[in-house]
C-alpha cells in the first residue's frame, strides 16, 4: 500500500512539473514573439514618422513593392495606433505609450465624422485602447462623440446601421463588417450614461442575426436594405468569392462582433450566435491543416489559393474571448483552436523577419480580391488583431 501511494505520488509530480515545463516552454514562444514584435515596430516607426505631418501618414499595407501610407479618413487608420497600444501593453514600454499618443490624436477629426461607419473602428481602436490601456480618461469625450456621429447613419424603421452611402448599386447597404462598430456605442454609454447606443447596437445586432446568416451559420457580406421598409432588396458579395459564399474575414468580424457584444449585454441570443459561427469555422471542411484559412471558405481549394492571415488573427482573439464563457468542452475546443492559429502565425511562413515585410509583423493577408487589391500582403489590421490576440493570450 505504502508502495503504491509512493508511485501515485512520484506520477502525480511527474505530470505536475511536465505541465509546468510545457507552460513555461509556451511562456517562452510568447516573450521571444512578443520581442520580435518590439524590435520590428521600431525599426518600422522611424521610417512611417517621416509622414507623421503629411495627409497620408498611417501605414496601411505594401503597394507595388512600397509602404501604402492612408489618411485619417481611411477605415484602416485607428489599427495602427491601436497595434502600438497593443505593444506597450504587452511591453510595458513607456515608449509605446508615447508614440501611440502622438498616432492616435492625430485621428481627433474623426469624432465628428457622419460620412462612414467606419468610425468604430478608427476611433474605438485607438482612443478606446488609450483609455484601456494607458487610462488616458480624457479621451471619453471623443468616444462620445464619435458615438453621436455614428448614430445618425442608424435607420429605425429597418433597425440597422447604414454601412455605405447609397448610390447606384447599394440603397441602404450593411455589411458583417459593420458589427465591429458597435463596441464603440457600448462603450460611449458606459462613459455618457445615455442608453441610446446601446440600444441602436443592441438593434442593429438582432437585425443582422435576423438577415445576415444562412442556415449553417455562414454570412453573407452585403445585405441590401430599404431603409424606410427595412425589406431586404438583395443579398450580395462585395469581396467574397460569390454571393452565397462566405468570406473568411467577414466570418471573423461576426465572430468577434457576437462574442464582443455578448460581453457588453449578457444576452444569451449573442453568445449561442457567437458559438455557431466559431463551429461553423472550426468544422469547416475547406480549413488548411495550419488553421489559416483560404480568403473565402468556399474558394477553389489548392496552394495557390490566397490565404489570409487577418481573418486568422481576428478568429483567434475571439476565440481567446469567446472561450471564456462557455461551458468546459467547448471552451477546450476554442482554446485548442486558437492557439493552432497563433502557432501558425508564429511560424516562419506568417511572420516575417526582422526588417522585411516593410516593417509589418504578418505576412499573407488579403485586402479584396474581386477589387485585385492588397492580395497575399500585409495588413496593419492583421497585424492590430494577433497583438490582440497576444494580449488575451497572455491574460490565460
Amino acid at each position: 500500500m505504502i508502495k503504491r501511494s509512493f508511485i501515485t505520488i512520484i506520477t502525480i509530480s511527474l505530470l505536475f512539473f511536465s505541465c509546468k515545463k510545457e507552460e513555461t516552454n509556451q511562456n517562452n514562444v510568447q516573450l521571444s514573439v512578443i520581442q520580435k514584435i518590439n524590435n520590428q515596430y521600431d525599426y518600422f516607426y522611424p521610417e512611417i514618422n517621416k509622414s507623421i505631418n503629411q495627409k497620408r501618414f498611417i501605414p496601411r499595407s505594401i503597394h507595388h513593392d512600397s509602404l501604402k501610407l492612408v489618411s485619417a479618413f481611411d477605415w484602416t487608420s485607428g489599427f495602427y495606433p491601436g497595434t502600438l497600444w497593443n505593444i506597450y501593453k504587452l511591453t510595458n514600454d513607456k515608449k509605446w505609450q508615447e508614440r501611440a499618443k502622438i498616432y492616435t490624436e492625430k485621428l481627433s477629426k474623426i469624432q465628428y465624422w457622419e460620412g462612414n461607419h467606419d468610425v468604430g473602428f478608427i476611433i474605438e481602436c485607438s482612443y478606446g485602447n488609450g483609455i484601456k490601456y494607458g487610462d488616458l480618461h480624457l479621451y471619453d469625450s471623443i468616444i462620445v462623440n464619435t458615438a453621436k456621429a455614428l448614430s445618425t447613419r442608424f435607420k429605425p424603421k429597418a433597425g440597422i446601421i447604414q454601412s455605405w452611402n447609397a448610390n447606384k448599386k447599394w440603397n441602404c447597404p450593411v455589411i458583417i463588417d459593420n458589427m465591429m462598430n458597435l463596441e464603440l456605442l457600448f462603450h460611449a454609454t458606459k462613459i455618457s450614461g445615455d442608453s441610446t447606443y446601446y440600444n441602436i447596437a443592441t438593434t442593429h445586432a438582432n437585425t443582422t442575426i435576423k438577415n445576415h446568416f444562412r442556415s449553417d451559420y455562414s454570412s453573407f457580406h452585403v445585405i441590401d436594405y430599404d431603409s424606410e421598409t427595412g425589406d431586404i432588396i438583395q443579398k450580395k458579395t462585395h469581396q467574397g468569392f460569390k454571393d452565397n459564399s462566405s468570406w473568411a474575414r467577414g466570418q471573423s468580424w461576426g465572430l468577434y462582433g457576437y462574442t464582443m457584444c455578448f460581453r457588453e449585454t449578457k444576452n444569451q441570443t449573442y453568445l449561442q450566435q457567437a458559438m455557431a459561427i466559431a463551429n461553423y469555422i472550426i468544422n469547416n471542411k475547406n480549413i488548411p491543416t495550419d488553421k489559416i484559412p483560404l480568403w473565402d471558405y468556399n474558394a477553389p481549394k489548392s496552394k495557390e489559393t490566397p490565404r489570409d492571415a487577418s481573418a486568422a488573427a481576428i478568429t483567434a482573439s475571439a476565440l481567446f474571448e469567446l472561450h471564456k464563457y462557455v461551458d468546459e468542452e467547448n471552451s477546450t475546443k476554442y482554446l485548442n483552436y486558437a492557439n493552432d492559429i497563433m502557432s501558425s502565425l508564429a511560424s516562419k511562413e506568417y511572420f516575417a523577419d526582422y526588417k522585411t515585410n516593410e516593417g509589418f509583423i504578418l505576412k499573407h493577408s488579403v485586402g479584396s480580391i474581386p477589387h485585385g487589391t492588397e492580395i497575399d500582403a500585409p495588413l496593419n489590421y492583421a497585424d492590430y488583431y494577433y497583438t490582440e490576440a497576444l494580449i488575451r493570450e497572455q491574460s490565460l
